[in-house]
C-alpha cells in the first residue's frame, strides 16, 4: 500500500484528508457513525471568544449539486471548546486544527493567544460570507489580510497558523501572497462563494440572512483553479477544498498543488464520504504504481 502520510508545517498527518470547518462540528456526531481516528485531521467548527447563537432560521437552502448556508458561526465559545471538545479530539489521535474567528482584529489576536500550544494548528477564518462583522470583511483586501495575519502570528509562539482565503476576492494570488507576507505558515482555500436563493412564491430570499455561502460539488472547478493559482503564488503549503466528493477529486487538488484536502459538504449527503475518500485514494495510488501520495502533489502540467 502507498504511503499516505503528509507533513505540513512540521505537523504529521496520517493521511491528507481533513474534515472541513463548519461541516463536522467537533467530531462527536460523526464518531457515532465511524471511528474518526481514521481521518488525517479535523478543522473544528468556527470558534469565537464568546458563544454565538448564529443567524436566524432558515439558514440552509439546497440547490442542484450545491447548498447555501448562513449559519453565522454558531458555536459554544473558546472556553467550552477547550474544556469539553478539545479533550475528546485529543483522544482520537487526529491532527486538531482550531478554526477561529472574531468581530475585531483584537478578537482574532486574543483567541489565537488563548489557543496557542493547545491545538496542532490554528486556521484563521477571515473569509466567512455569513457574518456581519469580521469574517469576509477582513479577507477580501490584501492589506487587511496581511494585517490580521501579522497580528495573529504575533500571538502564536507554538502553533502554526493557517489563513483561510475567500474566493470572493479580486485576486487569489495577491491575497495568498498577502497572507504569506503577514507570516502565515500555510493557507487554505476556498471558503464558500457568496450566493442567494429566492422563494418565488413569497418573493423573498429563502435564507433569513438574505445571502449565504455556496458549497458542494458544483463549485469544484472554481475551487480547483483558485487552489492551483494560490499554490503557484506562494512558497508556503496550501490546503485545498471546495466540492470534493470522491478520491478522484482529492487527487485533482493534490495535483494542482495542495498538500492536503478538506472535505465539507460531501459529509452531509454521505456520512462516510471521508473514509471512502481515504480508501479510494490509497487504491488509486496503488493502481497507478505510486508509492507515496506526496509524489502527486503539484504534478499537474499545463497544456
Amino acid at each position: 500500500m502507498a504511503n499516505l502520510q503528509v507533513e505540513i508545517c512540521g505537523v504529521k498527518f496520517k493521511n491528507p484528508v481533513i474534515a472541513a470547518s463548519g461541516t463536522f462540528g467537533f467530531g462527536r456526531e460523526f464518531n457515532l457513525l465511524y471511528d474518526i481516528s481514521v481521518l488525517g485531521g479535523v478543522s473544528t467548527k468556527g470558534t469565537t471568544l464568546e458563544p454565538r447563537a448564529g443567524n436566524p432560521v432558515p439558514r440552509i437552502a439546497e440547490g442542484s449539486s450545491v447548498i447555501l448556508n448562513a449559519v453565522g458561526l454558531q458555536n459554544p465559545g473558546v472556553e467550552r471548546f477547550i474544556s469539553e471538545d478539545l479533550p475528546f479530539l485529543k483522544k482520537k489521535g487526529v491532527v486538531i486544527i482550531a478554526n477561529v474567528a472574531g468581530k475585531t482584529l483584537e478578537d482574532y489576536g486574543n483567541i489565537c493567544a488563548r489557543l496557542d500550544g493547545l491545538t496542532d494548528m490554528i486556521e484563521l477564518n477571515i473569509s466567512c460570507p455569513n457574518v456581519r462583522a469580521g469574517g469576509m470583511a477582513l479577507g477580501v483586501k490584501p492589506q487587511n489580510i496581511e494585517e490580521v495575519t501579522k497580528l495573529c502570528k504575533s500571538n502564536l509562539k507554538k502553533t502554526p497558523l493557517i489563513v483561510k482565503l475567500s474566493p470572493n476576492a479580486e485576486s487569489i494570488p495577491v491575497n495568498a501572497r498577502a497572507a504569506e507576507a503577514g507570516g502565515a505558515d500555510c493557507i487554505s482555500l476556498i471558503n464558500t462563494i457568496a450566493g442567494m436563493a429566492i422563494d418565488i412564491e413569497r418573493r423573498k430570499p429563502i435564507l433569513a440572512n438574505n445571502t449565504g455561502g455556496v458549497s458542494g460539488a458544483g463549485i469544484k472547478p472554481i475551487a480547483l483553479k483558485m487552489v492551483y493559482e494560490a499554490a503557484h503564488a506562494v512558497k508556503i503549503p496550501v490546503i485545498g477544498m471546495g466540492g470534493i466528493t470522491c478520491a478522484e477529486d482529492a487527487v485533482e487538488f493534490l495535483m494542482a498543488g495542495a498538500r492536503a484536502v478538506q472535505v465539507g459538504t460531501a459529509n452531509f449527503s454521505n456520512a462516510n464520504a471521508m473514509p471512502e475518500i481515504i480508501y479510494g485514494l490509497s487504491g488509486w495510488l496503488d493502481r497507478h504504481g505510486i508509492k507515496d501520495v506526496n509524489e502527486i502533489v503539484g504534478a499537474l502540467t499545463l497544456n
